[in-house]
């Protein structure tokens, strides 16, 4: 160290970091406002320039040369900005951001390690004063400082980690390829281009997450606003582009990732050099912009950590595509292919996982057809952050500082009861001398001096007469009603008040929650785009109400089914060219995606114009696979039939592809939107087009409820699960072969109490159906169905309509029966949240076995009589061939859809018998069977499994599971099956 870089001692020090802690904190602030756009340079820059003076006067008084020197040339760039309105030179955005950090490192310093920590820094402080000294002195960039955008450090407390002193500094000079700002190509074309440093990365790791999320951000802008540029590359919707290039490019520099700042500079490059119209993007540039943010979005879906390591990896894909971009400059056509390999697993790193995995795309070759893959993946939540269990959420500025306000409201609102004691005491007061005059009269009575008129002892030498005495309580009396309307008046008041704030704190949380409807569809233009090109078709994708506002959690939700339409409508619905244009319809097929709010609900639409689908062809493939038989089948309405779509492998294409034709995709649409509570139903137009009509909740966290009433407790019942209520009069109530139904809209509903799905009401006798117990007239139904059944569940009463909160139930529990959730009432009594589709399957089970009751009819099971055996079986038809089978010989028989719902019914009932299968949803025959052995009651209970695995393995894998028999439907036979069971549990009783 130089004598005039000695610094002085330890006190002065102490000041320079007083004065540096602020003025860097200045710093920060009014840099973002500046690169992000909010001020203009001519606003933001007299703030910034008394900073910086600051810091410069008090790194001279502390003997820091070094430090003082950055600051003076940090002071002369932004006085130049001040004076002509924006940034002067070549990248002193990224120099000043740069040089923040390191003034930001030194901040998180102990005073008396700062000499140590400059000193470490001395070289890159240096070189950040050369670039910045050196862009004072030449005329303002072309682009204005507000299209910069690079994310700062955050300054903490000192004693910080130390960072590398390298992480931030830009090189000293511009040699890192072709110039952003140069108006000619010679300039940005000159020389091979540069090689990425990749041995030179220190990165910092303490600022990897800030730049995770900054590449979130930025890599979702770029693809989206890529593939919108190859139909329109007008300059202003370019320069969002090149911001968010540059915004990377300066954010992985100041974490010391300068192969992410080549590749985002090469990017940057031939955005400019289009929208200053001296390149025109064709396909092949389009396609190696989005090759180029594939490395970006897989970056951000890496855990913070791996980002480093897994960008060295890819060093070599990433030299290739910057030769390419930079090629792309001087080409007026697209730039020629190259071997140029798509990350993958081999580059020493596994992909990213996630529910849309990262394309693995090479540069269109010249001839033949690329084949793109599916859209870049966006970091899921597992792997996006720090390894912690907690899910995290962005919230604004604005949204918090409504939080606060509110909160403070409140806060002022709770105290104000305290004046309210004082009324409250006015009251006691009165009513204890009241209580008083009270007691006097009460011993004059006693004593037979009841009078009026008779003197009575009031105090030491005085007596007051009974009168005197009622009017003094009469006037105790009145005054005390007085005070007591005051009392309730203020606290109405408050109470008003206090909901109000309440109902806004409220709306203002669950607003956080809420995301704009585009938030969650980022990849889905570039997934279309790549689709499209692959099956040879021409797609004109919109999408409408991207300001809706969803919740989050279903917006993360949505992402999955929403690629399964949109992919199905992109291979089965649209047309090739040559089709459309011989059917007579334009050649560029129409594809759309919207969303809005509608009765309170969120409406999302997935329409298209192309061949639709023929309900006659659903109809024979519901006979083909045996569904329903043909009587049934030629009465299903066509909004029926669609419903078949939705079923597990269920498909009517003619071919299975990579793309789509498995019958999986529906199946997968369906179970999301069941799961959140919502509806799905298909439309078809045969030539004209198919559309899909999603109707989901707005919110998970608050659900819509229908209260009833059943057998004197309240249950309430999702809104949007609930078709109708109806009141009935006991004459439209039918009986047939011992049932109740009645006829409603054209369809008869099979009628159904309640309390006999809920366990509500053991073996009490019904006056009525569900005993309508209230004085209501009529009796009061709620229908409920699925995709195939609709019931008619009969309830006490109708208890109204709540907005509930909902919250799970202890995971303990397991499977409720018949319950997905609870919540809690105003006067604070719980209340269950029914699940319709679980009510749906429990009356489909009393149905099976023939035990509904009747009306007035106890419900007394005489046990011991029949054996009962359970058949657990995700296929109907075998599920109705065992049952037929085993009631024929003489046994009860119940039946179950899939291994949960086997297990509901286990617990809920006594059997003698478990049959089930292995390959079903939710739970398989083999969890089923563990569970089995694991529950106390259960153990003992005998279990067959009848499966068409007929492996030797298989059949191990269920034995030792604790299945007791395990029979193959390879070899089924009617015999086979009834001896199995009669050698488990003998023959049925009579």
């Amino acid at each position: 160290m130089s004598p005039s870089d000695e610094p002085a001692d330890l006190s002065m020090l102490e000041f320079f970091h007083s004065e540096l802690v602020p003025a860097v904190a200045s710093l920060q602030t009014g840099l973002t406002a500046l690169l992000d756009g909010r001020e203009s340079a001519s606003e933001a820059a007299p703030s910034l320039v008394r900073s910086a003076g600051s810091i410069k006067a008090a790194a001279h008084i502390a003997g820091l040369a070094g430090t003082s020197a950055l600051a003076r040339a940090m002071e002369d760039v932004l006085e130049a900005a001040r004076r002509d309105g924006r940034l002067p030179g070549r990248n002193a955005d990224e120099a000043l951001v740069a040089a923040t950090a390191a003034l930001v490192r030194l901040s998180r310093r102990e005073a008396k390690d700062i000499p140590q920590a400059a000193a470490a820094e001395a070289e890159g402080l240096a070189d950040l004063a050369m670039v910045l000294s050196r862009a004072a002195r030449e005329p303002s960039d072309s682009i204005p400082g507000a299209e910069g955008g690079a994310s700062l450090p955050s300054a903490t407390t000192p004693g910080s980690a130390s960072e590398p002193a390298s992480a931030s500094a830009p090189e000293p000079a511009p040699a890192q390829g072709p110039s952003r700002t140069s108006g000619s190509t010679s300039g940005s074309t000159s020389g091979p281009p540069p090689e990425p440093a990749a041995a030179e990365c220190h990165a910092d790791l303490s600022m990897l997450d800030l730049f995770r999320m900054e590449l979130e951000t930025n890599a979702a802008v770029l693809d989206a606003g890529l593939v919108a540029l190859e139909a329109d590359q007008r300059p202003e919707l370019v320069e969002p582009l090149m911001r968010a290039a540059h915004s990377v490019k300066g954010a992985a520099r100041i974490v010391g990732l300068p192969l992410a700042v080549e590749l985002a500079h090469a990017m940057e490059d031939l955005l400019e050099a289009c929208r200053q119209g001296r390149t025109h993007l064709e396909t092949g540039h389009i396609d190696l912009l989005l090759a180029g943010n594939d490395v970006f979005s897989r970056l951000a879906g890496r855990p913070t950590g791996e980002i480093p390591a897994d960008l060295a990896a890819m060093a070599g894909r990433i030299a290739e595509l910057q030769g390419l971009l930079h090629q792309g400059l001087t080409e007026s056509g697209p730039p020629p292919a190259a071997g140029v390999a798509a990350p993958t697993a081999s580059d020493g790193q596994s992909a990213p996982a996630g529910p849309s995995p990262p394309p693995e795309q090479a540069p269109p070759a010249t001839t033949g057809r690329s084949v793109p893959a599916a859209p870049a993946a966006r970091p899921g939540p597992a792997e996006a952050g720090t390894p912690t269990g907690d899910s995290l959420v962005r919230i604004s500025a604005a949204n918090l500082n409504r939080f606060m306000g509110l909160a403070g409201e409140c806060l002022v609102e709770a105290r104000s009861l305290a004046s309210m004691n004082g009324i409250f005491q006015r009251l006691k007061a009165g009513q204890d001398a009241l209580s008083g005059v009270l007691a006097a009269l009460r011993e004059a009575v006693t004593a037979g001096e009841g009078a009026q008129n008779r003197p009575m002892p009031s105090g030491p030498g005085e007596t007051v007469g009974c009168g005197e005495r009622l009017a003094q309580a009469g006037r105790l009396l009145a005054g005390s009603r007085e005070v007591l309307i005051q009392g309730m008046e203020r606290f109405d008041l408050f109470s008003r008040r206090l909901e109000n704030l309440s109902d806004r704190l409220y709306n203002e949380v669950v607003d956080s929650r809420m995301r704009r409807f585009s938030d969650g569809l980022h990849g889905f233009p570039r997934m279309v785009r790549d689709l499209a090109r692959e099956l040879g078709k021409r797609v004109s994708f919109t999408v409408a109400g991207q300001a809706t506002k969803v919740d989050r959690e279903i917006l993360e939700r949505l992402e999955a089914p929403l690629t399964h339409l949109l992919r199905n409508a992109l291979d089965h619905g649209l047309e090739a060219p040559e089709e459309r244009a011989r059917l007579g319809k334009p050649e560029t097929g129409v594809l759309t995606l919207s969303a809005r709010h509608y009765a309170g609900m969120l409406a999302i639409t997935v329409a298209d114009d192309g061949r639709g689908l023929d309900p006659e062809r659903i109809r024979d493939k519901v006979l083909e696979r045996g569904l329903a038989s043909p009587e049934m089948a030629a009465a299903l309405s066509d909004a029926e039939l669609m419903d078949f779509l939705f079923l597990p492998g269920f498909s009517t294409a003619g071919k299975v592809t990579e793309i789509s034709g498995r019958g999986v995709g529906l199946d997968v649409v369906h179970s999301m939107v069941r799961d959140v509570g919502g509806q799905v139903r298909a439309e078809s137009r045969p030539g004209q087009g198919m559309t899909f009509f999603l109707r989901l909740p707005l919110t998970l966290s608050v659900v819509r409820t229908l209260l009833v009433d059943v057998s004197g407790e309240a249950y309430a019942m999702p809104l949007t699960r609930i078709d109708r209520i109806v009141s009935l009069d006991k004459e439209e109530i039918s009986e047939l072969e011992g049932r109740q139904f009645c006829v409603f809209e054209g369809d008869t509903i099979g009628l159904v109490p309640a309390w006999r799905i809920l366990g509500a009401r053991g073996g009490q006798e019904a006056a009525a159906p569900a005993g309508n117990a209230g004085n209501r007239p009529g009796i009061a139904v709620v229908v409920i169905s699925d995709r195939l059944n609709r019931y008619g569940m009969v309830v006490e009463d109708f208890l109204g309509e709540r907005d509930l909160v909902v919250k799970p139930l202890d995971p303990r529990l397991g499977k409720v029966p018949c319950v997905s959730a609870a919540s809690v009432m105003e006067d604070g009594s719980p209340v269950l949240i029914l699940d319709v589709d679980d009510m749906v399957r429990a009356v489909d089970n009393l149905l099976s076995r023939g035990r509904l009751d009747r009306v007035g009819e106890a419900s007394t099971r005489q046990s011991g009589r029949t054996k009962r055996i359970l058949v657990v079986d995700d296929s109907l038809t075998v599920r109705e061939t065992q049952r037929r089978l085993l009631s024929n010989r003489g046994y009860e028989v119940e039946t179950a859809v899939d291994g949960m719902d086997g297990l509901n019914a286990l617990r809920g009932h006594d059997f003698d018998l478990a049959v089930t299968d292995v390959d079903m949803p939710r739970m398989t025959g083999i969890e089923l069977v563990r569970q089995i052995r694991a529950d106390a009651r259960l153990a003992g209970l005998p279990v067959m499994i009848v499966s068409y695995k007929d492996r030797e393995e298989d059949r191990m894998q269920g034995l030792h599971a604790g299945a007791d028999y395990y029979l193959s439907k390879g070899s089924f036979q009617d015999e086979s099956l009834l001896s199995a069971v009669a050698d488990l549990i003998g023959e049925p009783e009579a």
